[in-house]
């Protein structure tokens, strides 16, 4: 059961103990619904693909009470620091570079080694992160594919039951998703346009670089946004797919009871738990790849529910480089 809970100090402190505590919980903001989980929760920010239905695991947007906390986990530059001052609180998403002590699940970040971060202007959310105490990892709270909420209502009629609870602080007054830009290089980049123009970002830090589609995010393997077919993280040893035997020169990625004779081992679920093994994936791959062995073998993975984006994610690394 989905619990519904009233925008006001009771609802607002339950909805932050459900999500220290582990538990999905959607709440709004000016933009849309986002569906919330503690960031720094591995099996919690799994939780959310398997809720959405999500086919990917794509990059989620981190949200903050305010731009220090997101700064301590991301590296700001000047034009970062100036669009900050400008336009948070508000729709407005920065992809920066993780910084290496950010606590942020690698799962959160599709193990890429930025983060896209926000702080919303909602009087509600920012009580409700303010009292998580941690950065919540929040897409649009809607089953992947289907129409972004604005209403608790929107959201109950995709996650009921699939969710812990919707803390419903009514109509969001923007409508449409946040404005995401890259500014992780020289030029920024204009990821997702969303309820804050293109123009009033070039009004503080001059031109930015608009028009970015799917198919040249995934030639460049440099932008990262939500909401874009990009590349991930990607090893730099080869991987094999549905391995059967293993080498002493290959380490193993392994699901369920592990096969015998690889030279390292990584266990994403020793129960064949698929939301176990998508919370560890991101970081088996990096263990595996700081190995020094030839190869990483990968146990076959069932392609039903969680399975579908693992091997999706583990389908891509595997692919030939370019």
């Amino acid at each position: 059961m989905t619990l519904r809970l009233q925008a006001d100090a009771a609802g607002i402190a339950r909805a932050a103990a459900l999500l220290r505590a582990g538990e999905l919980v959607a709440f709004g903001t000016e933009t849309v619904y986002g569906l919330g989980a503690d960031a720094t929760n591995d099996r919690a920010v799994a939780a959310i693909f398997a809720a959405k239905g999500r086919p990917h695991f794509n990059p989620l947007i981190c949200h903050y009470p305010e731009a220090e906390a997101a700064f301590a986990d991301v590296v700001p530059n000047d034009a970062a620091r100036a669009l900050a001052a400008a336009f948070w609180p508000g729709p407005l998403t920065l992809v920066l570079p993780r910084r290496v002590t950010s606590s942020v699940a690698l799962l959160a970040g599709a193990g890429l080694d930025s983060l896209a971060v926000r702080i919303p202007a909602d009087d509600t959310a920012l009580d409700l992160l303010r009292q998580t105490a941690r950065p919540v990892a929040a897409p649009s709270a809607n089953r992947s594919g289907q129409v972004s909420p604005t209403t608790a209502e929107h959201v109950l009629a995709g996650l009921a039951g699939r969710i812990a609870a919707v803390l419903d602080s009514g109509p969001c007054p923007v409508g449409v998703e946040s404005t995401v830009l890259d500014v992780t290089g020289p030029r920024p980049v204009l990821l997702r346009p969303g309820g804050l123009t293109c123009e009033a970002l070039a009004a503080v830090i001059g031109p930015i670089v608009r028009g970015i589609s799917p198919a040249q995010a995934e030639a460049s393997r440099t932008l990262r946004s939500p909401g874009l077919l990009v590349s991930h993280y990607a090893p730099a040893l080869p991987v094999r797919l549905n391995a059967t035997e293993v080498a002493a020169s290959e380490a193993l990625l392994a699901f369920g009871a592990p096969l015998e004779g690889a030279g390292a081992l990584f266990q994403l679920s020793a129960s064949g738990d698929l939301a176990e093994a998508a919370a560890n994936l991101f970081a088996g791959l990096r263990a595996l790849d700081a190995s020094g062995l030839a190869a990483i073998a990968v146990m076959p993975i069932p392609d039903i529910g969680l399975g579908l984006a693992i091997n999706d994610r583990l389908q891509r690394a595997a692919a030939p480089r370019v």
